[in-house]
């Protein structure tokens, strides 16, 4: 949420036993997970393999499974934003039947998977079992995965509820018949994978008829294969040799499996059904109990095994089973290379994986460090904007009544927010504190980081600190910082705090600035900014509605833009004023969704928030002229100076009394009028 700086202040194959160079340009459109700017491109996760193996840019794809808890889920959501930046072709989540997975629970597979693609933009891969569901059950799912934007399908078996497998009368016992029914019903919407088994499946008769299963599998329209882990690379690569041998094409992904402690180790073996070397148990025994050196040995062992899979030139991806976890994985990863943090960004916003979205690329610059909430919001239109945003004199954002969903809650506990923000608050100025502590890194008076604000669940990105300064000084008199962005005058597109797009390009900025602020403070500020026009356009609204605004015909003003070669202007975000009164509503609601509500109600900490809340304005400033240095900071400047002409004098008997001064001489010659004080 924070890419661009702005202050955006910004049961698997693993577990289950169900299932019987064309160089640079390959490589960029398909190295993220996220869509591109070229809107007519394929997007399909089969076609983003395909670009790949013929670039040779070997890829990593992360499996997870769905969270038994509500706060599990948020931490997974979490998670999922953390790993994703290390550049995953996609990842898969499980289906476990005993956690009702197709309903809308926050904890369901189907809510998860969607929620990754729709709101963290990662392509995904949803889990889909025959175990204890009828045909029209299945069907209900693939159709709900499709309504929700999936469009990936791992196709399993799945295993037993009880010991033995029951065949299903009104459903499926084999993936290949689920591979068929999915074929027929919803011909080539789906990109399906299918299970296999390097070392044959438990159940089957053989490792040859095993094999057999598995084409059937493909020959019925699997696109792909993940294998079940092993722990020998020559293991895999007999595998994939025996299967091409017979007729197999597509691609086969090695499942990998690194150990990280002795009780899941045994767990997932039993599971699986599969037995570890001899050579690997004879390291592990003795350190048991000791966790960490596991989890090293278990890293060096999977970095050395996927070494020589990656060597052999035969394997195009790896795919890694998590556990939930990322320490492990991650760290493989980097010692292979494939961990990319690629600072280039598609857009200057998180994008959204979902298929109907992926011809936008203009939004509102409002919800820059919220884009979970923008996506949320919008996920009703029929279309979204591309090119340009144009005169939305009516744009249809749906209420944000719940502010709980677990992908729009801040990923930090009641008690953590009650430690940054403070236990107790005694005046504004206490919650200026918060702003600045936000804004330097620095601790609070409790001696806690402030990482996060309601409009900001992430610590400041790169960006910012090219603000840092001037946005400390503001904050700590009360101009309540919630998203800013510098002026960039053509910066190349490479560049990693401003860049974005395509390599080649060149971007652009209008200095942005948005705070909350107190009614005395807009009243100066009003004054002053008359002589900024028309250089400068604001928005000033209050929590009840109160609109104040230069903007011409409630026009949208494009505030980043960037040119590319061969391509037209792309202008990604724009200050709207329709829009702004959409986001004002939910930006006031966040100072009691989100931070009043952590007190008692009547307590003295909850009544300065509500004040706040009932008594400020949400400012937007926008300098116009982005070639010269921002006149912003001499705006807000120049209002602190007219409200400095308020005199103190403190009286020799210690009565103290308050006399405002306020001297105008206007003296006017041919070229200017000047203010004294």
């Amino acid at each position: 949420a924070v890419k661009t700086a702005r202050h955006k202040h910004n049961a698997s194959p693993a577990l289950s036993s169900g299932a019987s160079n064309s160089g640079e340009s390959s490589k960029e459109s398909s190295r993220c997970s996220t869509p591109l700017l070229d809107a007519d491109r394929s997007d399909r996760l089969r076609e983003k393999m395909r670009k790949r193996m013929e670039s040779g840019d070997p890829w990593f794809s992360l499996e997870f499974f769905p969270p038994r808890t509500a706060s599990g889920a948020v931490n997974l959501i979490s998670r999922f934003d953390r790993m994703g930046s290390g550049g995953p072709l996609f990842i898969d989540i499980t289906w476990h039947p005993a956690g009702d997975p197709g309903s809308n629970k926050e904890t369901s597979s189907m809510m998860i998977a969607s929620t990754a693609v729709n709101y963290c933009g990662l392509e995904s891969v949803l889990h889909l079992t025959c175990s204890n569901q009828s045909q029209e059950t299945i069907t209900g799912y693939l159709t709900k995965a499709k309504q929700l934007g999936l469009k990936n399908i791992m196709a399993l078996r799945g295993d037993p509820l009880g010991t033995d497998w029951e065949d299903e009368e009104e459903g499926f016992n084999y993936a290949t018949d689920l591979v068929k029914h999915i074929r027929s019903e919803f011909d080539d919407y789906f990109d399906i994978c299918v299970a296999g088994y390097p070392t044959g499946h438990p159940e089957a008769q053989s490792y040859a008829e095993d094999l057999q299963h598995l084409k059937e599998k493909v020959d019925a329209g699997a696109d792909f294969i993940i294998t079940q882990l092993f722990f020998r690379a020559d293991t895999f690569l007999k595998f994939l040799r025996d299967c091409r041998a017979i007729g197999i094409t597509v691609p086969i992904l090695p499942g990998v499996f690194p150990i990280q402690g002795y009780q899941s180790l045994r767990q997932l073996v039993k599971l699986s059904k599969l037995e570890v070397p001899e050579e690997i148990m004879e390291v592990i025994e003795p350190i048991k109990d000791n966790d960490a050196a596991i989890r090293s040995y278990g890293i060096h062992q999977a970095v050395e095994m996927c070494r020589v899979l990656l060597d052999s030139g035969a394997v195009p991806g790896l795919h890694f089973y998590t556990l939930n976890r990322e320490v492990a994985t991650t760290e493989v990863l980097r010692q292979l290379g494939l961990w990319i943090e690629d600072p280039r960004r598609p857009l200057p916003w998180a994008t959204s994986a979902n298929p109907k979205r992926k011809v936008e690329d203009v939004r509102p610059i409002f919800w820059a460090s919220r884009p979970k909430s923008y996506i949320y919001r919008t996920q009703d239109w029929d279309d979204f904007p591309n090119g340009r945003w144009g005169n939305s004199s009516s744009p249809a954002f749906g209420e944000l009544n719940d502010y709980y969903l677990f992908y729009l809650k801040s990923k930090s506990s009641k008690d953590a927010l009650l430690k940054m923000w403070g236990e107790e608050l005694t005046s504004e100025t206490s919650v200026f504190e918060v702003f600045t502590s936000y804004i330097t890194a620095q601790v609070n008076r409790g001696g806690h980081k402030v990482m996060c604000l309601p409009w900001n669940d992430d610590a400041l990105a790169t960006e910012t600190n090219l603000l840092k300064d001037e946005l400390e000084k503001v904050n700590r008199r009360g101009v309540l910082t919630i998203n800013s962005q510098p002026n960039i005058n053509g910066k190349p597109s490479s560049d990693p705090i401003a860049g974005w797009g395509p390599a080649g390009g060149y971007v652009f900025q209008k200095a942005y600035l948005e705070f909350f602020t107190s009614s005395e403070n807009v009243t100066a500020l009003l004054k002053v900014l008359k002589k900024y026009e028309p250089r400068v356009n604001y928005h000033i609204v209050n929590v009840q509605g109160h609109n104040m605004t230069n903007a011409q015909d409630m026009q949208p003003n494009a505030v980043t833009w960037g040119i590319f070669p061969g391509r037209e202007i792309v202008q990604p975000t724009v200050v709207d004023p329709v829009s702004f009164m959409y986001w004002k509503d939910e930006a006031f609601a966040l100072w009691i969704e989100q931070w009043a509500k952590l007190y008692e109600d009547e307590s003295p900490s909850r009544m300065i928030i509500k004040y706040i809340h009932d008594n400020y304005f949400l400012v937007n400033l926008v300098d116009n002229d982005f070639p010269l240095d921002s006149c912003l900071w001499q705006v807000l400047d120049d209002m602190f100076e007219l409200l400095d002409a308020v005199f103190y004098f403190e009286r020799p008997n210690q009565a103290t009394f308050s006399y405002l001064f306020v001297f105008y001489v206007f003296l006017k010659d041919d070229s200017e009028e000047m203010l004294f004080r």
